[in-house]
């Protein structure tokens, strides 16, 4: 892809979690992450497509473009704990906004570490996670 559009960027393949994880870096490629990473989402999906096509297998690969997703992911695991603690202390469940997927399954890894529960509520693209005091 990076080619076809004759775009600069170095292309970095991980294994996470037992998911294949590919990042691109090292080009002017923030408008290949869109705005609040719709165009990535996009891309990702593409990727996977792909990857399905030529292997036959479904993909859960995730893609990562000029470290947005690990960037986000730190912004989500520190409101994961921000808002398990307002859980504990008020003894209420904690509705949070839409958010896609791969965000959602941040905030539930984070509050199982912590110990409480979640669930995902909704149908996308208003599905959004629901935080419980235990």
């Amino acid at each position: 892809m990076l080619d076809i559009a004759d775009l600069d960027g170095d292309i970095d393949i991980d294994v996470e979690n037992d998911r294949a994880a590919v990042a691109i870096v090292g080009g002017k490629l923030n408008h290949l992450v869109g705005n609040g990473g719709e165009v990535l989402d996009a891309l990702q999906e593409l990727t996977r497509l792909a990857v399905q096509t030529s292997t036959g297998d479904r993909s859960r690969l995730m893609l990562d473009i000029e470290g947005f997703r690990s960037g986000r992911k730190s912004e989500l695991k520190k409101l994961a704990e921000e808002m398990a603690e307002k859980a504990k202390s008020t003894g209420e469940e904690i509705r949070l906004k839409p958010m896609n997927a791969f965000e959602r399954k941040v905030i539930h890894d984070t509050i199982q570490d912590l110990g409480l529960s979640s669930e995902s509520e909704g149908e996308d693209p208003d599905r959004f996670v629901v935080i419980f005091p235990n």
